[in-house]
């Protein structure tokens, strides 16, 4: 089947303006680092400290950003150094996330607003360590409450079918997109380490790949099935070797400028595939995840198997999946129990009397 070449166009054009502009310094964002007191140096100090101690890209990056959020709200308040840091301020600051609105209108959700005062924690903590600090405000800094787990709600096999058919397969970009889907339902990868992958990570022969710095920086290896390595044949033969730009970028998918991914792209792509398909649910990758594990739990794998192929360190995360549907209860109840079905009434025996 001869490519559309719509894909292949707009990467091209991707391409020349990415080079055409030079790429960009990071604005620079306004905080006070006039000496290494300040909160905004000290910050930057526990950064790097947990850069030198081996801590994954992630969770610098969440700490990064959780701090920058504090501190534009402590230099509006004129907080500019630790010291001013009290718990009043801290709880003042909590009360304020709790009220936050995003941009689309909704509150911060209860695991962000942790995620967001447990960085605080962090950084208040390592500051007293290092004698920096002669109290830490936020010892006793009562976290928001965790929210409780609800079930994870499975796509349906129709509806997975439907959301992978919406790439074009006869564009380039779709038979990527096809591919990273279908790798997405096939392993139950997070997006994270979706994007992470590189071009070294296939083990072809074996029908494999190799998950490099998971969720705690475990490494795994999971099988791909037939559906997903046909697809990712078909990607790396006909379509990566016509986005690759520099034979020294290493990511296994590539996006229009030649570049690795960024998560919270493709997190936003998959969640429009879905309303393509007309799924009207919550979710994107995690979704895929969830039917993934689903999926094979319905059709007989052992919860243990399911640990491994998710990247889970304790088997309790993935139990929740043993949840039955009412669906598959009622199938068994009516299967297994006495009276899960009506008996054929005995001739001359009426049943509505029998109730009676």
């Amino acid at each position: 089947m001869a490519f559309h070449a719509k894909g292949l166009a707009r990467a091209a054009r991707m391409r020349r303006w990415a080079d055409k502009k030079g790429g960009y310094e990071a604005a620079p964002d306004g905080f006070d680092r006039s000496d290494a007191g300040t909160l905004a140096s000290r910050a930057d100090a526990w950064l790097a400290w947990l850069q030198s101690r081996a801590y994954s890209e992630r969770t610098i990056e969440g700490r990064l950003w959780a701090l920058r959020t504090f501190l534009t709200w402590a230099h509006e308040r004129a907080l500019l150094r630790p010291e001013a840091v009290t718990r009043p301020v801290l709880e003042s600051y909590q009360r304020w996330l709790w009220r936050h609105e995003k941009a689309d209108g909704k509150p911060l959700g209860v695991a962000t607003q942790r995620s967001f005062l447990a960085a605080l924690q962090g950084l208040f903590t390592w500051l007293c360590r290092q004698n920096l600090l002669l109290s830490n405000p936020a010892a006793d800094l009562e976290l928001p409450r965790k929210p409780r787990r609800s079930l994870p709600k499975a796509l349906a096999q129709e509806e997975v079918a439907a959301v992978l058919a919406v790439p074009d397969v006869r564009d380039p970009l779709g038979v990527r997109d096809r591919a990273m889907l279908e790798v997405l339902y096939a392993t139950g990868l997070r997006r994270t380490e979706l994007v992470r992958l590189d071009h070294s990570d296939i083990d072809r022969a074996h029908g494999t790949l190799w998950v490099r710095q998971g969720k705690g920086g475990k490494d795994r290896v999971v099988p791909l099935g037939e559906h997903a390595l046909h697809w990712l044949e078909r990607y790396l033969a006909e379509c990566r070797p016509r986005l690759e730009v520099s034979q020294a970028e290493r990511a296994l998918f590539l996006t229009g400028y030649g570049e690795r991914f960024h998560p919270g792209y493709v997190g936003n792509w998959v969640r429009k595939a879905l309303e393509a398909a007309g799924i009207d649910r919550p979710g994107s990758c995690h979704l895929l995840r969830h039917s993934c594990a689903t999926h094979m739990l319905e059709n007989g794998a052992d919860i243990r198997f399911i640990q491994q192929l998710l990247g889970h360190a304790r088997l309790d995360t993935t139990q929740i999946y043993t949840e039955v549907t009412i669906h598959q209860l009622r199938e068994v109840h009516a299967r297994t129990h006495p009276h899960g079905r009506r008996a054929a009434a005995a001739p001359g025996l009426n049943p509505a009397a029998e109730r009676s």
